[in-house]
């Protein structure tokens, strides 16, 4: 990603953060989220907590130079920008050298625990603080997230990981995001097809907060 690329997302995303929008993210590299999260930490003026739905833990040595997927987290930690005792990562099926105190599930245990439970655990994990949700398309097994540029084995289905986001409505929501989607690796539109599901059931949560009297504003 061009280093100049972050900044410019970083001020875009502030500018809607300022008109009170609430962010639904679309990408492209995994490292988007974190100017997003810069930007909306700003804007709340405390740490969120993080829920990344993945097959990588992005947590690789960053010296400053690198700007890609694979140290987002890092980066995003070193800065403050996440409250990593409420934070968890999903479905993770690689090894890396860090986790800076983030839980981990990882892909088989996701599997095994099924949608509810997953999702229960999630919410335990975040409790009530305010949560901003990632999900990288290659959390979703290759044989339905083939469009991707680091697919791993082993992931959830797709029906697996609606059913779990569409239990996470009562975590205090302020973002969400949809990355790695690469349509030149995609057929016949199936990643295309999860990541825009996935993005809708996102805006179906927010509007049942919405109706239940939770300001979704920012």
């Amino acid at each position: 990603m061009p280093y100049s690329i972050p900044g410019a997302i970083e001020a875009q995303a502030a500018l809607h953060y300022e008109r009170g929008s609430h962010l639904v993210t679309l990408g492209g590299d995994h490292f988007l989220t974190y100017p997003v999260l810069k930007a909306l930490v700003k804007r709340l003026g405390s740490p969120v907590a993080l829920v990344q739905f993945d097959a990588h833990q992005d947590t690789w040595d960053d010296d400053g130079s690198r700007v890609d997927h694979g140290t987002m987290i890092t980066r995003a930690v070193k800065d403050g920008l996440i409250w990593v005792d409420r934070s968890v990562q999903v479905g993770i099926r690689t090894h890396a050298p860090e986790t800076y105190g983030i839980e981990v599930i990882d892909g088989f245990t996701a599997g095994d625990l099924g949608p509810r439970a997953l999702a229960e655990r999630i919410c335990q994990r975040v409790g009530d603080a305010p949560v901003y949700v990632t999900f990288d398309i290659d959390a979703l097994d290759p044989a339905f997230a083939p469009g991707t540029g680091t697919p791993v084995c082993g992931g959830l289905s797709t029906r697996e990981a609606l059913s779990c986001l569409r239990q996470m409505g009562g975590l205090d929501l302020k973002g969400f995001d949809v990355v790695e989607v690469s349509p030149p690796y995609d057929h016949a539109e199936v990643t295309a097809l999860a990541g825009a599901s996935l993005a809708a059931t996102y805006l179906c949560l927010l509007a049942e907060r919405k109706a239940k009297g939770h300001a979704i504003a920012l």
